[in-house]
Order: C-alpha cells, then structure tokens, then sequence
C-alpha cells in the first residue's frame, strides 16, 4: 500500500492547539472590542481593593444603577440581576455597615443605601468638591469626627453614620431633611427651611430612597 506523504503545510498537533487557542483569543477579543466604549472602560476600570485577606471587586457606579434600575422595572423576571447585585461588594462591607448602624440606632438598608448613592462601594471614591471614601466625607467633616483615614472602610462608615444620625436629630428624626443635609449641608436646610432647591439634592434624595427600598426588599427575603 503506497504511503501518503503529508503536505508541507499540515498543521501538526501543538501547531493545531496554538491555532485554536488563537482563535478563541481572537473572538474574545473581537467581542470586547464590539463593545461600546463605556462599557469597554468600565471593564478596563474594576477597582481591586484588598480588605484584610478579601479580594473586593467594586464595580462603577453607573453599572451597579443600570442593574437596580433594570431590577426595578422587570421585577422578578430579572431576579438573577438582584443576585448579581448583592454578590458586589456591598457585601463584604455588610459587617461594618450593621454594627454601625445598630451602635448609632439607623436602619441597615438606609446606611447601604446612602453608601451606594454616594460611592457606588467604591472606597477610595474622590468627588470633584474632595469628598472621600465610601460615605464621601469632606474633609472638615471627617476632621470633626475624628477620622484619620478616610479610606479605610470601618473608619469612614462608622464616622458617615455617626454624623447621619446627628443629621436626624437635628431635623427631628425627618429622613428626608438629613439626607438634603447630608448631601448640600444642614445650613442650607435651614436657610430654605426644608429640601434645597437644588436638583442634585433632590435627585440625591430619590436615588437614595429607591435604594433603600430596593435594599429592605432584599434584606426581608434573606
């Protein structure tokens, strides 16, 4: 029986597997790129934060909005979206949140619902006005109350809820009154003797109710 020669441009075994992991890095490649490009920098920009030994993934905060909203509006069509949620890092910090929430009398789901309006999880959050960390103290606040490092986790929740739950005294225990404070400061409550007229307070206000409900929802079911 007369042999057959192999061709010259066969592809040998090793050379099959290298051609076939190219292949798969090509399609990955080629979907990441098919992306939009806020999506392709929201991917490129996951923060990695080490807290003790947990590895924290915080994901933007317009990701983790774009999933209550699409939570919100589809119900439990799209639990798998709630699950998606809580397995963020909102979680790992769950902990510190409940003890400083039971030290200082305020509901959990208000204190991770303030959080998540604030940083999105994120701890090392900087706003542009130079609020910082998860609860987005400003530095005079911070100072007042203490804080050393406004990045490390159980300092900055335990201070934000400390200082929230100062905001609800002063207004009569009136949630809504010590968020716009929270959020454009107590003098200005005052001065307008009720919510600033401002639209980033007041839309400040709503992200964080919805939060909340989304999140003593969440906390019922568990």
């Amino acid at each position: 029986m007369r042999k057959i020669k192999k061709k010259k441009y066969a592809i040998t075994p090793s050379l099959a597997g290298m051609a076939g992991w190219l292949f798969i890095v090509t399609i990955v490649m080629g979907v990441f790129f098919a992306l939009p490009r806020e999506v392709q920098i929201q991917t490129q920009n996951l923060t990695d934060e080490v807290l003790g030994e947990m590895v924290i993934v915080a994901p933007s905060q317009a990701a983790l909005e774009a999933e209550v909203a699409l939570i919100k509006k589809h119900g439990e069509k799209e639990n798998r979206l709630s699950s998606r949620i809580m397995l963020h890092s909102d979680r790992l910090f769950d902990p510190i949140i409940f003890q400083a929430a039971n030290r200082h009398n305020v509901e959990p789901a208000l204190v991770k619902a303030i959080i998540m309006a604030e940083s999105g999880y994120n701890s090392k959050a900087i706003s542009n006005k130079g609020a910082r960390g998860l609860m987005q103290l400003m530095p005079a606040t911070a100072e007042m109350l203490g804080v050393e490092d406004y990045y490390h986790p159980e300092d900055n929740i335990n201070a934000g809820v400390k200082y929230f739950k100062q905001l609800l005294n002063q207004f009569d225990d009136d949630v809504e009154l010590a968020l716009a404070a929270y959020n454009a400061g107590s003098g200005r409550v005052r001065e307008y003797q009720g919510v600033p007229p401002y639209k980033a307070t007041h839309e400040y206000i709503k992200k964080v109710f919805e939060y909340y409900e989304f999140y003593k929802e969440q906390m019922s079911s568990t």
